[in-house]
């Protein structure tokens, strides 16, 4: 099982509204994350903080219209292909979430943590743009990366982050083994997750996609 961490605990300075809850063609920031993460995890966590209540009860709305109008049949189908019975999303309130996105990503990553995942998958909720077809990629070579590994010890330990690339430029989401994503929570030294890759990361792997939306982050309404 892979477990998704879409990150969306920021207050959207820039956006002038919660950037969750911007929508693009008549579908949420949160809700395309989230049904992107699907292609290849079978839960996603949802790292809330500014606006949480808010965003989480419109969240919910949008999710229940869809699940009434059948628009969630396609995602269940994929589910069944990476051998998931069901589509989850759970939501997780940052309570530091002033101290910025690592803060987030620590908060995400303990919650994915919980469910005892195969792999872990880090986005911001500001890159609407990725494709499932990216997703399921860095899934899948993250997955074969894993089985390379000696079950037990040397597999526990393998402490690997895969990262897609858009003409040699890096971008989410980012695939972490749960060695490395347990590394990342106990970090108290690292001020990003860039930094605590590095710190913490045995091997870091690139995977160069067709896929400009890896490197495009919505910041402003424009």
């Amino acid at each position: 099982m892979i477990v998704g961490v879409l990150l969306a605990g920021g207050a959207s300075k820039r956006m002038g509204r919660p950037k969750a809850l911007v929508k693009t063609e008549a579908e949420s920031f949160l809700a395309r994350g989230v049904r992107r993460l699907w292609t290849a995890c079978d839960s996603v966590v949802v790292v809330l903080g500014s606006d949480a209540r808010e965003i989480r009860a419109k969240a919910e709305h949008e999710f229940e219209r869809l699940v009434s109008s059948g628009g969630l049949h396609e995602d269940l189908r994929q589910a069944h292909g990476h051998g998931a019975a069901e589509l989850e999303v759970r939501f997780a309130v940052n309570p530091r979430w002033k101290q910025g996105m690592f803060s987030s990503v620590r908060c995400g990553l303990e919650g994915a943590l919980d469910l005892k995942p195969a792999a872990a998958m880090l986005m911001p909720v500001d890159h609407p743009a990725v494709q499932p077809i990216t997703v399921a990629s860095l899934a899948g070579v993250m997955l074969q990366a894993l089985a390379a590994c000696r079950p037990g010890r040397e597999r526990a330990q393998f402490s690997y982050a895969l990262v897609p690339r858009f003409r040699n430029q890096r971008g989410h989401p980012i695939a972490l083994s749960p060695a490395l994503a347990r590394a990342v929570v106990l970090d108290r030294v690292a001020e990003t997750l860039s930094d605590a890759i590095r710190r913490n990361a045995r091997m870091v792997g690139y995977l160069d996609v067709h896929d400009r939306g890896i490197v495009v982050n919505r910041n402003t309404a424009d």
